[in-house]
Order: structure tokens, then C-alpha cells, then sequence
């Protein structure tokens, strides 16, 4: 039965169901809530959202109130009348301040850019969420192998120490000789440096985890080893090519195209007039205790027009808008190619993986008959002492490529699951 053809696609396998360990989804919740790339892009997405509001509002007329008074003397030698004269004026009005009608679709235009320009950072912040979950599950499976791989390099150094133990005893008593001593002793050395280089990885793994999560890992949520951990599911790879346009790097690059595609609009359109509307309805009386009498009532309506003759920075906005346009066309291209690329290489990977882990399995067990065969040849005086360093480095080095291609298939899997938008976030 082919498991993969009958695996759920990623799109519509919840997380919780995809990675089944409960350590792993309560640590992803952790790092959701406090790592810091998911609240740049969260905080970005609001600042878009309030910036769109902005530019919808400007469809809206500017209603304001104004207040106005004056008191003004003229002395006799002035004044037309050859008196003294205090003139007295005030007003208050209400009313439409300032109103651009959009004609010719200015203002929508910048109105709709803003909205792309927010669904694109919207896009951008389930990226980086996606993005966030796949390394987290990745470094965490990662330290469950490196885990592996030290427990691996310690049991390999205990049973170097004592092989080496047992070759000093035999040289002692001359039954072995000083360059299988040697031998022994460069074997314990190397033992002693891949543990070394394996807890330098699991301090690593660590210090990553905690990293990603944006606060220290508790313990109780860090695997201890491949055989605690509870691996991701299998998912399908008989996907449509159309489940690929759903992914957020792409939405975002396409809601950026039809930003640029808002922005050249606006550009054109500021080759049209530009009508503008003020109108006020208010109170003018000169007298203060006057102002709102009956009869005072005063009115202002005015309109206005600005047509562009010639303006050179209106013509180069435009060519910039269209140069603009272009160049996320190219990228909105690009962002579809590298969606396939990624996906054909996981998939490539995945195709592959299974085969290469059984092989890899068959040859360890090859591997430990062999050191096993070479030990007791050795000790039987039918082999020398460097036929069994042989066996046992042949053995390491395939064990622990065992653990390497067993963490390469699941973190592929992780890898693919993100890729192809996983979750549906």
C-alpha cells in the first residue's frame, strides 16, 4: 500500500494533528506567544492596517468647526465718519472644511494600495508563523538526534577506555604490541572528541530552542532522545499546483503586484483636475451677545479646481509607478518559481528518504556483525589489532549516519508541511 498517496495534504492537516507530540505543540505555542520575528511582523500588520485606514478616510469630507472674532478702533482723524468708531465682528460656522471629489479616482486608488499593502503584511506575518513553527519543530527534533548522537559517542568511549584498558594489560605482559597500544589510545582520543563535539551540539540545540521561543525551554517540554518523542505524520505529495499559489509568500507578493497596479492608477489620475468642496454653515453677527440671534445666520459654500498644465515631478511619479509595477511583477514570478523549486526538492527528498534509511539501517547491522567478527578474530590471534579499529570506525561512522538520515526524512517533513501552507494558518 503506498502510505504517502493516502497521507492527508498539508493544507488540511491541523498542526495538532500533523505533530502529535504534546511537548512539541505546547512548546510551538510558547514560541508563538513570545518570540520576537512573530511580533515585529504582527506589529508591521497593524501599522498597515492603521496607514489603510488612513488613506479609506480620505474618501470621507473633513466636517470641522471654526470661531472667529474681532474688535477693531478707528480715532476721529481716520475714521470716514470724523468720529471714533469701534467695529465689532463674529462668527462661528460648522461645516465641510475640505472635500476632494474623486472624479477621476485618485483617492480610491491610493485607498485600494493600502488595503493590498495591509493584506500583504498579513500574508508576510503567516509566513514568518509558518515559517516560526517549522524551525521550532526542527531544532527540537534535531536535539532529540543530537541526544542520540551523544549517548552514541559516550557508550563508543566507554568501549574504547576499556579496549584500551585491556591492550595496556596485554602489553604489560607482552602478548600485545606497542602500535596496537597506539592504535587504542588514538581510538579513545577520538571517542573522546566526537562526545565532546556532541554535547557542544545539544548545548547548541538549546541555546537555539530558546532562542526561537523568545524565553528558556523548561525542561519538561525537551525530548530526551529519539525514542521519547512522538515523530510527525506522513502527509501526501499528490498535490495541484494550485495549492502552491495559496502560500503566504506568494499571497503577499501578489497583493503587493496589486498595490503597484493601485499606485500607477493614482499616478494617472494625477494628470486629471483635482475638485475640491468647502462648505460652511454658521452664525456672524457684530456683536458678541448678537451671535445667535435670529437673523444671523450666515453661509459659505465655495468650490474649486486645479488642472496640471505641466508638472514634471506628476510624469516622473508616473514612470516610477510603472518601473515600480515591473519590478514586483518580477518578483511576484520569482516568489511562484521558488514555491516550486522548494516543493519539487522536499518532495524529491521525500521520494527518496525511506530507501535510503533502510539501506543505511542494513548497513549498520552489517557493520556490528563485522566489528563483532573482527573482535574475535583478534582474539583468537588469527587478525591484528587494526582490522577491529576498522570495523569499529566503519560502525561508528555508519551509525551515525542512521541518526543523521533518520533526522534528514522528519525535518524534511516539517520542512514540507510549512511549505506547502500547512495547518491552513
Amino acid at each position: 500500500v503506498d502510505t504517502a498517496a493516502a497521507a492527508p495534504q498539508a493544507v488540511l492537516l491541523p498542526l495538532a494533528d500533523f505533530m502529535p507530540d504534546k511537548r512539541l505543540l505546547e512548546l510551538i505555542d510558547l514560541a508563538l506567544a513570545n518570540n520576537r520575528d512573530l511580533q515585529i511582523a504582527a506589529l508591521n500588520t497593524e501599522r498597515a492596517r492603521a496607514l489603510y485606514h488612513v488613506r479609506r478616510n480620505e474618501l470621507l469630507p473633513s466636517v470641522g468647526a471654526a470661531a472667529y472674532g474681532s474688535r477693531q478702533h478707528d480715532p476721529a482723524e481716520v475714521s470716514s465718519s470724523g468720529t471714533e468708531v469701534t467695529y465689532e465682528y463674529y462668527n462661528v460656522d460648522v461645516g465641510i472644511i475640505s472635500w476632494e471629489l474623486d472624479f477621476f479616482g485618485r483617492v480610491r486608488s491610493l485607498k485600494n494600495a493600502g488595503l493590498e499593502q495591509y493584506l500583504s503584511t498579513a500574508e508576510a506575518r503567516r509566513a514568518v508563523q509558518l515559517s516560526l513553527q517549522a524551525q521550532v519543530a526542527t531544532a527540537w527534533l534535531a536535539l532529540a538526534s543530537d541526544q542520540d548522537f551523544l549517548a552514541l559517542a559516550d557508550s563508543t568511549l566507554v568501549s574504547q577506555e576499556a579496549d584500551y584498558r585491556m591492550m595496556a594489560r596485554r602489553s604489560a605482559v607482552g602478548m600485545g604490541s606497542e602500535i596496537d597500544l597506539t592504535r587504542a589510545k588514538s581510538r579513545v582520543e577520538a571517542a573522546r572528541d566526537a562526545a565532546a563535539r556532541a554535547r557542544l551540539s545539544v548545548a547548541q540545540d538549546r541555546n537555539l530552542l530558546d532562542f526561537l521561543a523568545g524565553t528558556p525551554v523548561p525542561e519538561h517540554l525537551l525530548p530526551q532522545g529519539w525514542d521519547s518523542i512522538e515523530t510527525p505524520r506522513e502527509i501526501s505529495a499528490g498535490l495541484t499546483s494550485e495549492v502552491l499559489l495559496s502560500r503566504p509568500d506568494v499571497m503577499a507578493a501578489e497583493h503587493q503586484l496589486r498595490a503597484a497596479y493601485a499606485n500607477m492608477g493614482a499616478a494617472r489620475a494625477a494628470f486629471f483636475p483635482r475638485i475640491s468642496l468647502t462648505s460652511l454653515l454658521g452664525t456672524a453677527s457684530n456683536a458678541l451677545s448678537g451671535l445667535f440671534t435670529a437673523g444671523s445666520k450666515s453661509w459659505t459654500f465655495a468650490g474649486s479646481a486645479a488642472m496640471p498644465i505641466f508638472d514634471a515631478r506628476t510624469i516622473a511619479a508616473s514612470k516610477a509607478t510603472t518601473a515600480d509595477r515591473d519590478l514586483i511583477l518580477a518578483q511576484y514570478e520569482k516568489s511562484i518559481q521558488t514555491a516550486f523549486r522548494e516543493t519539487c526538492d522536499a518532495l524529491a527528498v521525500q521520494a527518496t528518504i525511506d530507501a535510503r534509511l533502510s539501506a543505511q539501517e542494513e548497513w549498520a547491522a552489517a557493520a556490528a556483525e563485522t566489528y563483532r567478527l573482527a573482535l574475535r578474530r583478534y582474539d583468537t590471534g588469527l587478525d591484528s589489532y587494526l582490522s577491529v579499529l576498522d570495523a569499529q570506525r566503519s560502525l561508528f561512522a555508519v551509525q551515525q549516519g542512521v541518526i543523521a538520515t533518520r533526522l534528514g526524512k522528519y525535518a524534511n517533513l516539517v520542512n514540507l508541511y510549512a511549505i506547502l501552507g500547512g495547518g491552513g494558518v
